[in-house]
């Protein structure tokens, strides 16, 4: 048997207003839209299902899409300017992270690196 990555997706209820969320919010190139919405996160397909089911939209699943930023204040405060917002960074061993969520409360992370040398005051992340 051989396993190839097909994509990654995230149920929503209202398939244009989740497109343009991820389009034009988080800046990711729409590839297709017809039944299903098909963005391009870095060469992978991460694909928007519209569905009538609302206990789908948060499953209890641990999957979650995590994009990379170089530069985590400067992400969130971009995204408080869209009027997204995000949860206080948490300061992991390989890096910080923060979670934001879609519209239909998806759970979507972003994750700073960390970098070798002196680190970022947490006081640039206060809420």
């Amino acid at each position: 048997m051989i396993l190839q990555f097909d994509s990654v997706f995230y149920y929503v209820s209202d398939l244009e207003r989740a497109a343009s969320f991820y389009n034009n919010v988080l800046g990711l190139k729409l590839k297709s839209k017809d039944s299903v919405a098909k963005c391009d996160v870095d060469g992978f397909l991460l694909e928007l299902v519209p569905t009538k089911h609302a206990d789908r939209f948060t499953g209890a699943g641990n999957a979650r899409l995590c994009l990379r930023v170089a530069n985590m204040a400067a992400a969130r405060h971009d995204l408080i300017l869209l009027g997204v917002m995000s949860s206080k960074p948490v300061d992991e061993r390989s890096g910080f992270l923060t979670s934001i969520h879609d519209l239909d409360g998806n759970e979507i992370c972003l994750c700073e690196e960390k970098k070798t040398g002196p680190q970022p005051s947490a006081s640039l992340w206060a809420d």
